[in-house]
C-alpha cells in the first residue's frame, strides 16, 4: 500500500467553494478509488487543502488516475483556485497502520520531518520500538517516508478529540521519558536520528472525508 498526499494551496476565501466542488466530483470519482482523507489546514499554512489517496502500487494509481480523467469525471473544477499544488508517495512503514474510514479527530495533526542522509534506518528502528507505548496512550493515521515528491521526508499523522487533548497527551508522553522515539533509543543504549528541519500543520476534515 502507497498514499498519494496531494496538497494544494487554494486563494484566500475560496475553500468553502473548494471543497463543495471537489465533493460534488468526488461523487463520481469515487467508483475507481475512495479517498482516504481530505482536511483543510487550521493552524499553519492558511488555505491548504490536503487529500490523501490509497493505492497498491504506482502503477495501480496512474490506472486508475488515467481511466477517470478519460472518462471525464476528473479533476474536480478548482482550477481557477489553485495557486499551487504539490504531490508527494508516503511509504508506510510496516509497522504502520493501514488508514481506515472512521472517526478519529476531528483535529488532526501533520509533522513532516526533513532527515539528512543515511538516518532513515535509524528513525525507522526508533519509531518500530516506541510506537507500541505511544499506542497505549493515543491512536496514529498513518507513518512512513516520501518515495516520490519531496524526498528525505518522514510524515506521521496524529488524531486529536480537542487541541486540549493534544497538548496533555503530548505532555504525558515527554513526563515519561519514552518519547520521542529517539529519546527512548537513547535511553536504552541507541541514538537518536539527526534531521534538517521539522514542520506540522493542524488540519480537519471536511464532509465527504472518509476520516473524520
Amino acid at each position: 500500500m502507497i498514499y498519494e498526499i496531494r496538497t494544494y494551496h487554494v486563494k484566500p476565501h475560496s475553500l468553502p467553494e473548494v471543497e463543495k466542488r471537489f465533493g460534488e466530483a468526488y461523487e463520481k470519482r469515487r467508483k475507481y478509488s475512495e479517498l482516504a482523507a481530505f482536511w483543510h489546514t487550521e493552524i499553519g499554512p492558511l488555505n491548504q487543502i490536503i487529500h490523501v489517496w490509497g493505492y497498491r502500487d504506482v502503477a495501480e494509481r496512474d490506472k486508475i488516475r488515467a481511466a477517470a480523467v478519460k472518462d471525464g469525471v476528473w479533476p474536480p473544477k478548482i482550477s481557477e483556485f489553485i495557486q499551487s499544488q504539490q504531490s508527494d508517495i508516503l511509504i508506510p512503514f510496516s509497522f504502520a497502520p493501514e488508514i481506515k474510514p472512521g472517526k478519529m479527530g476531528p483535529y488532526f495533526e501533520i509533522r513532516t520531518y526533513t532527515y539528512m542522509g543515511g538516518e532513515l534506518p535509524v528513525i525507522q528502528k526508533a519509531w518500530e520500538a516506541a510506537l507500541p507505548g505511544r499506542l497505549k496512550v493515543s491512536p496514529i493515521v498513518t507513518c512512513g517516508y516520501t518515495d516520490i515528491g519531496a524526498i528525505s521526508r518522514f510524515i506521521h499523522i496524529w488524531p486529536y478529540a480537542s487541541l486540549d487533548d493534544r497538548v496533555r497527551i503530548r505532555n504525558e508522553l515527554r513526563a515519561g521519558g519514552n518519547w520521542p522515539p529517539s529519546a527512548l533509543a537513547e535511553k536504552t543504549g541507541g541514538r537518536g536520528y539527526h534531521l534538517h528541519f521539522q514542520e506540522n500543520k493542524i488540519v480537519m476534515p471536511s464532509a465527504f472525508s472518509p476520516l473524520q
